[in-house]
């Protein structure tokens, strides 16, 4: 009997975890497909940790592994192949120990695959999981690599994922001409509703890439666009050393302006990153207060107290305020850091983090994509001053977005 009821438990538990995943994503259908599309070639990966199948396993292992496929090379973004990079930190290139195939660098001095690096490559296959803002540098590999095929010839496949912010929230204008760098790379709005492989529908479709790429998108199967990541049941493999669970990563898009300024805590370099708003001239519960004074759709804000291990603010305690969703259909996600430098001005006019940090002002511009949010935010330290800007580019990358959806 013992033994029955054990077998009947991994049973339920099986069935379970099968029914728990509603979406399977592009390397799972790939596989279901005896990777037919790959068959003969030589293949080049573009991906890191989060290039998995639904059972945890990597492409790397995959790709290698499969008989009809020759995988040759290995292409790693930000944060390396393996993910142990920090933000902004150079990732070089050298061997993976696992398959012993070449690993290349494209986050550093080199960003853009090289001649040599593409030799012998018939097809780049990217598989990344993004968070959905385009200040996460992915999807500007994925620009880089689709142009780099371009201008060789060579096929680019894409390894369809959820967009974990869902497919409908779009948020911020335009990155403008004197702004273009690699945490805005292309004209599209901060928060874009698209998934990678829709990016590189748009990238080819509306002519970003000076030629037309040979493009392959690998479709999920199941995802929706009104789906968060909680929706699809698949397990999340950190995208970045700060964006540990799937759940963070909409904080990113909340504070991650902010978070580009020295004397401003965002929970980098303790426990909530990207979920807390602090400093060590605030008092929590005043800044608490005003926030929820503000009744912004979607959100609720409760004082912390709290000491980082590293980054702003180390070994002090800070005061702030962390930051709930209670709709979080409703919520405006880039709105929430800009409302909170209003509100802490208002609070401590002697203390002006924006404005005051001059030498973070360049990479302001650039996250946001226009000199202009900054310019017109310092004016009087409103919002309000400065939303119609940031929104104005959103209903027309809307019309032009729908030309490229997968999925309802």
């Amino acid at each position: 009997m013992k033994r029955l009821a054990l077998i009947l438990s991994i049973l339920c538990l099986s069935f379970t975890g099968a029914m728990a995943q509603k979406v399977k994503t592009g390397i799972e259908m790939l596989k279901a497909d005896n990777f037919k599309i790959l068959e003969g070639k030589r293949v080049g990966l573009v991906t890191n940790p989060t290039g998995v199948d639904n059972n945890l396993v990597s492409d790397i292992d995959i790709l290698h592994k499969a008989s009809n496929v020759k995988l040759v090379a290995l292409f790693g973004p930000e944060h390396g192949v393996r993910g142990s990079a920090h933000a902004g930190e150079a990732v070089t290139g050298n061997k993976d120990p696992r398959t012993g195939l070449p690993v290349y660098s494209l986050f550093g001095k080199t960003r853009m695959p090289t001649d040599s690096m593409l030799q012998g490559i018939d097809v780049l296959v990217y598989d990344i999981q993004d968070i959905g803002c385009r200040s996460f540098t992915y999807i500007s590999t994925l620009y880089n690599i689709m142009r780099a095929a371009v201008k060789h010839n060579i096929e680019v496949v894409v390894l369809d994922r959820p967009n974990p912010l869902g497919g409908e929230k779009i948020e911020g204008n335009l990155v403008e001409d004197d702004c273009v760098s690699f945490v805005s790379q292309f004209k599209i709005p901060y928060v874009y509703g698209l998934t990678p492989g829709e990016v590189a529908l748009l990238l080819n479709g509306e002519n970003m890439l000076g030629g037309k790429c040979n493009l392959k998108v690998v479709k999920l199967k199941g995802w929706k666009r009104r789906m968060t990541y909680e929706d699809t049941g698949l397990k999340w493999v950190l995208s970045s050393p700060h964006i540990p669970e799937a759940s963070t990563a909409p904080y990113y898009s909340m504070t991650g302006i902010v978070g580009e300024l020295t004397t401003i805590s965002i929970g980098v370099g303790y426990t909530l990153p990207f979920k807390i708003i602090g400093a060590d001239w605030i008092n929590a519960q005043d800044f608490a207060d005003a926030m929820n004074a503000l009744h912004l759709p979607g959100y609720a804000f409760r004082p912390i107290y709290y000491t980082p291990y590293y980054g702003p603010g180390k070994g002090k305690e800070l005061q702030g305020v962390q930051i709930y969703f209670t709709n979080y259909k409703k919520a405006h996600l880039c709105d929430v850091q800009w409302y909170a430098l209003q509100e802490l001005y208002k609070l401590y006019p002697d203390h002006d983090p924006m404005g005051e940090d001059t030498k973070r002002a360049d990479m302001i511009n650039k996250v946001c994509g226009s000199k202009k949010i900054r310019e017109l935010f310092l004016k009087r330290h409103q919002w309000a001053d400065a939303k119609d800007y940031w929104d104005k580019d959103v209903d027309a990358f809307r019309r032009i977005a729908k030309k490229y959806y997968l999925y309802k």
